[in-house]
């Protein structure tokens, strides 16, 4: 994966980050006490695509990854039917792919591991903002994105991968230039931001109990 470590390019023509949006669709994306609907946790990872967006090149060690994998489980999910519903939650995915033997299968593109590499990168994204929240507006925000990339994403990343992310992160902006950057109305997101950083805690949470359940994080 390449990364571009200019600050210029910017999608203009994506939406504002919706962080109202995020919270609710991670708190409607848990089902009972120990599943996740598939579609409702993509949905809101579409809306953390737009911040990734927004972001420009700087974001593009990410970015480009996590919209493959999207688009990945889209395709898993359109084979499920009224009969075999194996990937509308992730319970069911990883049970059905363990079973039939398909997680390391050749010519397979694996649901479990595809999701395995979002979950990760949802870590980076709660992570950062978790700490970008306790910063001043006019505090550089490249210093808590490296922090959290380390603790994070960069562990499954390879020595060019961590390198480039780590340079383009360097020409990140202030936190009150980039909230103005990706949300509409920065006072209402802020004032969100704590409770879209506990639903995404309990996505990420339940997720990881799943992984830990059937002994999946080491998914080549």
């Amino acid at each position: 994966m390449s990364v571009n470590t200019s600050i210029e390019t910017v999608n203009t023509n994506v939406e504002c980050f919706d962080i109202e949006k995020v919270a609710e669709l991670f708190a409607s994306c848990l089902l009972d006490e120990d599943d996740v609907l598939l579609d409702v946790y993509l949905a809101a990872y579409e809306e953390i695509m737009k911040f990734f967006q927004l972001m420009g090149t700087i974001f593009g060690f990410v970015s480009s990854d996590v919209r493959t994998k999207i688009d990945i489980l889209y395709e898993l999910r359109k084979t499920d039917n009224e009969l075999q519903t194996h990937f509308e939650t992730f319970k069911a995915m990883l049970v059905h792919e363990r079973d039939a033997n398909l997680l390391t299968a050749k010519g397979y593109v694996s649901g479990s591991r595809t999701l395995l590499r979002l979950h990760r990168g949802l870590e980076f994204f709660y992570e950062f903002l978790k700490r970008l929240q306790d910063l001043q507006n006019d505090e550089k925000t490249a210093g808590v994105c490296r922090t959290a990339y380390d603790d994070t994403l960069g562990k499954h990343h390879a020595f060019l991968i961590r390198k480039g992310a780590r340079l383009a992160m360097y020409t990140m902006p202030s936190r009150g230039d980039l909230l103005d950057r990706v949300c509409h109305d920065v006072p209402s997101a802020v004032a969100m931001l704590p409770k879209m950083l506990q639903n995404t805690r309990k996505a990420y949470d339940r997720t990881e109990h799943l992984y830990t359940l059937y002994d999946l994080h080491n998914l080549p």
